[in-house]
């Protein structure tokens, strides 16, 4: 069997696991091995949310490819990490009187712009000179360029924000993976996808639909008691709605008994953000996703840098 049909089979398997439903909704997405989520694509390597940067993720052996999704004027998923087009493209020198002033700084919201307005940005330039043209790609490009060839890991970003400027993202994103036949029961088996976000109310939402897509929580290291989600009692009730978490890294170095709880718990683990010079004590990025891996026990880990990824 050649590397790609086990690719293939390795993903089949993980969705039909996936799978596995009560009244609707989805009860089970245990990884079936270590998994690898490229953390905005091959980050480190080429410019963030970029067809460049997943292409790259995809070459270096990524299992899942991480998409941060917003909402333009028109109402299109597009892939970006921020709310706001100034830290990674050329708006301020394209559309310099277009801006926001919030709190004394000038800000270029991505639903103040067309997907036509956007596709002339540069979002490339920010990262490397070679990289300049390229473009912020829309999610269903993401789609186009990552189907069949390994899974999809979106994130719902800032979607109360949208909803107050009057989109609905959990809609928007469920209908498009419908559209491309990666939600239902007969979904594509070799594009899995799992829904992540740092609203459980974003996850609710979506969960309270049916879907059979499944849906992590993101927990940050910041807000690390919020609503008490890494209690016994917090995790069950995560798991009413979601079938893994996302916690910072640290929060995982916090507190040893969190992934044993967690699996306890039913959810699945997947920490970030691994990137090269950036790890715990001096360590390789390669050696800090081992530590996790195989010794703290996660299931899968973010990176910026999947060809570092640690496989035995």
């Amino acid at each position: 069997m050649g590397i790609f049909n086990r690719r293939r089979h390795d993903l089949a398997a993980l969705a039909l696991l996936a799978a596995v439903v009560f009244g609707g909704l989805v009860i089970n997405a245990q990884y079936q091995r270590k998994t690898l989520v490229a953390h905005r694509g091959a980050s480190a390597y080429a410019p963030e949310h970029t067809l460049a940067a997943y292409k790259l993720a995809l070459e270096q052996g990524a299992d899942f490819v991480e998409q941060d999704l917003q909402i333009t004027k028109d109402g299109i998923l597009v892939c970006l990490h921020d709310l706001t087009l100034e830290r990674t493209t050329n708006v301020e020198e394209i559309f310099p009187e277009r801006h926001r002033v919030e709190n004394g700084t000038r800000t270029w919201p991505v639903s103040d712009f067309t997907t036509a307005e956007i596709a002339q940005l540069d979002a490339g330039l920010w990262f490397d000179a070679k990289f300049t043209g390229t473009r912020v790609p829309t999610w269903q490009e993401a789609i186009d360029l990552v189907r069949g060839k390994a899974g999809l890991f979106p994130e719902t970003k800032g979607p109360e924000v949208y909803g107050s400027r009057g989109f609905d993202m959990e809609a928007l994103v469920l209908a498009q993976l419908e559209k491309n036949g990666l939600a239902g029961v007969r979904r594509d088996p070799n594009t899995p996808v799992i829904i992540q976000s740092f609203s459980p109310e974003s996850l609710q939402k979506m969960a309270a639909t049916g879907t059979q897509v499944p849906l992590v929580l993101l927990i940050s290291d910041q807000d690390r008691d919020r609503d008490g989600w890494l209690s016994d009692d917090g995790l069950k009730r995560a798991k009413a709605f979601a079938v893994g978490i996302g916690p910072a890294k640290t929060l995982l170095l916090s507190d040893s008994t969190l992934s044993r709880r967690a699996h306890a718990a039913g959810l699945t683990v997947t920490p970030y953000t691994f990137r090269a010079g950036r790890g715990e004590s001096g360590q390789t990025v390669k050696d800090e996703m081992s530590r996790f891996l195989y010794d703290i026990g996660v299931d899968a880990v973010f990176t910026d840098n999947p060809d570092q990824f640690p496989r035995r």
